[in-house]
């Protein structure tokens, strides 16, 4: 894969998994299950959701249909995840179905149909789509354990009041280009 736009996608898709992970891991389990009123998610079904989205999306990418026939959405927004350990083995096991697609792709691929309920997309777009989707889902996962955390969250970002700090020390460093592992 030499194509800029893979690389960069899979650096984003590492972050924002990396962000959900280090939310989750700031929480006890039993937060992990906790819905504020029957209307919201938990953190259990938000991850349920975006790896049951990841394993349709990206199961035979480039040859089938990315909203599979054994794949139960509503399902997905149901209490069925009941442990911490389950929780991050569908979690990984969508990140691993997702990172091994885009693994197998290369730049020639990115113009070709792909179909998400028989919508016609261009490679590149369904990859957006989904980066736009993931991160958004994951947002509300940080949200949810940053309000759970209160005063003993710890910041996946720039410090409340910090800013200056931080740009102090980004700017001492002189320009440079950003790599992979920058994030993590």
């Amino acid at each position: 894969m030499n194509s800029t736009y893979l690389s960069s996608v899979i650096k984003q898709f590492a972050y924002y998994k990396m962000l959900g992970e280090n939310a989750i891991a700031q929480l006890d389990d039993e937060s992990l299950f906790l819905q504020y009123n029957t209307e919201s998610n938990s953190i259990a079904m938000i991850v349920n959701h975006v790896a049951g989205n990841m394993l349709s999306r990206f199961t035979d990418f480039l040859t089938s249909d990315g909203e599979k026939s054994w794949r139960n959405r509503d399902s997905e927004f149901e209490a069925i995840l009941t442990t911490r350990e389950e929780l991050l083995k569908i979690w990984e096991k969508g990140w691993s179905c997702l990172f091994a697609a885009l693994d197998t792709l290369k730049e020639g691929d990115l113009e070709s149909i792909v179909y998400i309920r028989n919508d016609g997309h261009t490679v590149t777009e369904a990859i957006n789509r989904q980066l736009a989707h993931y991160p958004y889902h994951i947002g509300q996962l940080v949200f949810i354990a940053k309000m759970v955390k209160n005063e003993q969250w710890k910041t996946l970002s720039i410090a409340r009041h910090r800013s200056n700090d931080y740009n102090d020390r980004k700017f001492e460093q002189g320009k440079q280009r950003r790599h992979f592992t920058d994030d993590l």
